[in-house]
């Protein structure tokens, strides 16, 4: 393993925040729906985001803007693994890669959530959430591909159940970030890194990121715990139907 001094490359981190929040911003619900010579912000919900997608476009619209936004949430963390792959903090076991993917991922979610482009009023960072969570569980271990897979499977099902779009997809993404964080648990205990400041910074960070997307949603779990919030039905919005929950 190479050691890398941060005080040394501080600036390399200050550029990949602000290249991953412009990432962030850019969101793909206003192109789509830009294309098809509307506004999402002014239609449905008016969030920009996977559910009011699917709403007003359809199920299979919504699923491509889904997977775009997951992307968006994941390929910067990837790059970033595979950039600082072998590298470790100086004087410490903690692996660069371990730190510099949720690092690259909050500041995508951030952009998603609060874009400067769109005067700080962006999506609520679940499909980006979870992107980023699959892609960066799975380079842990490729096996772990299978284990993300059936966990967002899991996910549907839940919504599919309950139709309860928020909660379940909330759910799904504190489920990743436990999963994560009892990875990082693990092996930076057996390394004996455990109270080391990158290793506690990496925690801060999982759980910044677990906490923005259940902010976003404030509303709409004010709205669920008083019995308000209308269900998302799956079959509704294969046929097309509009519903009022927002994701």
């Amino acid at each position: 393993m190479k050691e890398l001094s941060f005080s040394g490359l501080w600036y390399w981190f200050l550029l990949m925040a602000v290249v991953c929040y412009f990432v962030g911003c850019f969101n793909f619900a206003v192109v789509i729906a830009k294309k098809r010579h509307k506004d999402v912000r002014k239609i449905g919900s008016g969030n920009p985001g996977t559910m009011n997608i699917s709403r007003e476009f359809g199920l299979k619209v919504g699923l491509m803007n889904f997977l775009l936004d997951a992307v968006k949430g994941g390929l910067p963390a990837l790059i970033s693994f595979f950039i600082f792959r072998g590298y470790v903090f100086s004087h410490t076991h903690v692996a660069v890669s371990d730190f510099t993917r949720y690092f690259c991922g909050l500041f995508v979610i951030l952009g998603h959530i609060y874009p400067v482009t769109m005067r700080f009023r962006g999506g609520k960072g679940i499909a980006s959430s979870l992107g980023l969570f699959t892609f960066c569980i799975s380079c842990e271990n490729p096996w772990f591909i299978f284990g993300t897979i059936g966990a967002l499977l899991g996910v549907l099902l839940y919504i599919g159940l309950t139709e309860w779009g928020s909660m379940g997809s909330l759910l799904g993404v504190t489920g990743f970030s436990i999963w994560q964080a009892l990875i990082f648990f693990h092996r930076y205990t057996v390394a004996g890194e455990i109270s080391n400041g990158w290793v506690i910074a990496i925690f801060m960070i999982l759980l910044v990121i677990n906490f923005l997307p259940w902010f976003a949603h404030r509303r709409n779990l004010v709205r669920l715990f008083a019995g308000e919030e209308h269900r998302t039905s799956v079959k509704k919005l294969y046929k097309g139907k509009r519903g009022t929950q927002n994701m």
